[in-house]
């Protein structure tokens, strides 16, 4: 092997700081996404302990969702103004906070009151986590890391419902959110030994666009709303309306205003003009929809159609989370080989595949099959996840990725709500999303399908192979935003 390529290879390698660094971030990350689909199987055990209605005790998800669409915005601008080791400590310790006070509610509405505290703090957790390690990794070793860290975002729901059922069966509810103290304590004292101290502030940093928070924050958490509450209540409900406005409304302004400031703005529209980026981004969201419409008809599919109960229903989710734990390190590491371009269409086909199984199965469609079909989905959407977070880093500047990764986050975000809300409206449009027909889920899977297709278009427009940059790698401290 000749000097250049055994620099080459060096520089590409995943250095122990490194894998450090990115094993310390998704325990922290991890959290916040187990947490909101651990609460979501106990919403009805909530409702009885509290003798609150579903509607009320619902607040306990929504309040969670609403507090993270304000938090992940401002995320980005706090790195870069406050430093990533603090704002990491600080969205950790709101986190745990809100997990400790959740578990001594004495009544339902106190419980959504510390579901806001906890979700602010989760919104600031995972938006900081990758532009941490997407900063230390560097150019030429993005794809194996978004492989590692994009673990947590596609396992952690998958995953959540299990682990809900068997606490539910086995303790009070109140363990639904003990559970996060000793791992956020974990994860706070590594962090604090592992993060490098953030340096001094700059002199002249960038000031916070406050008209900005002021529209996209409210916006975005109006669209969560409004697509949250259509699932359940259709398009029709005067709030969902009223929300759908509001949110749409203040999109609109922010744009107008993003792309007329002279200041730096929360998040710059600019850079959806780049068309890698913009690939990418289209290719998130809908590979939120097609997730969480799978997570969401799923559980339904096996107590309704199969019949079986459900911490049943939840373990039987569980090659879906397997093919994605197997698909996201197989695609981290061949993305920096081959790029995204050919890795993501190829996932789209086994999400399609996958799902097109669940259109024409029945209660008497054999487990093997079902079992079969959830693992291709899962490793497809390994696939398409890491190549195409590695993807954002490469098409933007580096100065640029703490705001794409909140602009990224955002849309993944609007796209499980939608994701959640068509397959609800479809099952409810069968009858009623308590007792759908077997006819009724077999449409509504055709939604994961159709979402496939588009990422498969969306895959073709994103970055090839990578060229060979020189990396920005060495110890992983001397990466972090706003270190030299």
């Amino acid at each position: 092997m000749s000097d250049k390529k055994q620099a080459r290879s060096g520089s590409a390698g995943l250095d122990t700081a490194l894998l450090t660094l990115v094993g310390v971030m998704v325990l922290g990350g991890m959290m916040s996404y187990l947490d909101a689909t651990i609460v979501n199987v106990g919403i009805s055990t909530l409702g009885g302990e509290f003798h609150a209605t579903l509607a009320t005790v619902e607040w306990v998800t929504t309040g969670y969702l609403l507090a993270v669409a304000l938090a992940i915005p401002p995320a980005g601008w706090s790195v870069v103004r406050f430093g990533a080791k603090r704002m990491w400590l600080l969205g950790l310790s709101v986190f745990l906070a809100g997990s400790a006070l959740c578990a001594f509610a004495w009544n339902v509405e106190s419980l959504i009151a510390f579901r806001v505290v906890q979700g602010l703090g989760g919104g600031m957790v995972d938006p900081i986590m990758m532009t941490v390690v997407a900063r230390a990794a560097g150019p030429a070793r993005i794809g194996r890391v978004m492989g590692l860290v994009s673990v947590p975002i596609t396992l952690g729901p998958v995953v959540g419902p299990v682990i809900g059922g068997l606490l539910l069966d086995n303790f009070s509810w109140q363990w639904m959110f003990l559970v996060n103290i000793p791992f956020a304590l974990t994860a706070i004292a590594l962090a604090a030994r592992v993060l490098p101290a953030d340096p001094p502030p700059d002199g002249n940093p960038a000031p916070l666009d406050v008209l900005g928070v002021a529209l996209l924050c409210p916006g975005f958490a109006a669209l969560v709303f409004a697509l949250s509450r259509a699932g359940g209540k259709g398009f029709g409900d005067a709030r969902v309306v009223i929300a759908l406005v509001l949110g749409l409304g203040l999109f609109t302004a922010y744009a107008v205003h993003a792309l007329r400031t002279t200041r730096t703005p929360l998040l710059d529209l600019r850079l959806f003009a780049n068309k890698g980026f913009g690939a990418s981004v289209t290719t998130m969201f809908l590979l939120g929809g097609g997730l969480f419409s799978l997570l969401f008809l799923l559980p339904l599919y096996y107590q309704q159609v199969q019949g079986h109960g459900v911490l049943r229903s939840g373990l039987l989710l569980a090659p879906l989370g397997l093919g994605t734990l197997v698909g996201m390190p197989v695609a981290g590491r061949l993305a920096d080989r081959v790029g995204a371009r050919r890795l993501v269409p190829v996932g789209a086909l086994l999400i399609g595949a996958g799902a097109l199984v669940f259109t024409g199965s029945d209660a008497g469609t054999p487990q093997l099959a079902l079992t079969a079909a959830q693992f291709a989905a899962g490793f497809g959407m390994g696939l398409v996840g890491a190549p195409t977070m590695g993807s954002v880093y490469r098409t933007v500047p580096g100065e640029a990725a703490a705001g794409a990764t909140g602009g990224v986050f955002i849309l993944n975000q609007i796209g499980a709500s939608l994701g959640i809300t068509v397959v609800a409206l479809i099952l409810q449009g069968g009858g009623s999303v308590t007792a759908p027909t077997a006819a009724t889920f077999s449409h509504a899977f055709w939604w994961p399908v159709a979402a496939a297709a588009v990422v498969l278009v969306a895959g073709l427009l994103l970055p090839g192979r990578p060229r060979d940059e020189p990396s920005e790698a060495g110890p992983a401290a001397a990466a972090l935003p706003g270190t030299s």
